[in-house]
């Protein structure tokens, strides 16, 4: 393991040490959990934009999608715990 040092404004590591200690946490416990939080963060919403680009290169690719009518069903009965027949892809360019 190896050491950082960050330099904190006196307001933010007042903030800091007030929410460790509401947690019963210690600051340095509460830094770098919030600095992993970040992390997984950005890991997840990058993960999520490349899933986006991949879907819509596909979709531009096969001229193929979905009505947005169609699937909002299908997700309203599966949360319902309905059986639901997934959407089928649609041409969509005229």
């Amino acid at each position: 393991m190896t050491t950082t040092s960050l330099k904190l404004s006196d307001t933010l590591k007042a903030r800091a040490i007030h929410a460790a200690q509401g947690l019963g946490m210690t600051p340095h416990a509460f830094m770098v959990s919030a600095i992993e939080q970040a992390a997984i963060s950005t890991e997840q919403r990058a993960d999520f934009l490349a899933q986006a680009q991949a879907a819509r290169r596909q979709a531009l690719d096969t001229g193929l999608g979905y009505t947005a009518d169609e699937v909002h069903a299908y997700l309203r009965a599966r949360a319902a715990g309905t059986p639901a027949t997934p959407p089928q892809a649609r041409p969509w360019r005229p």
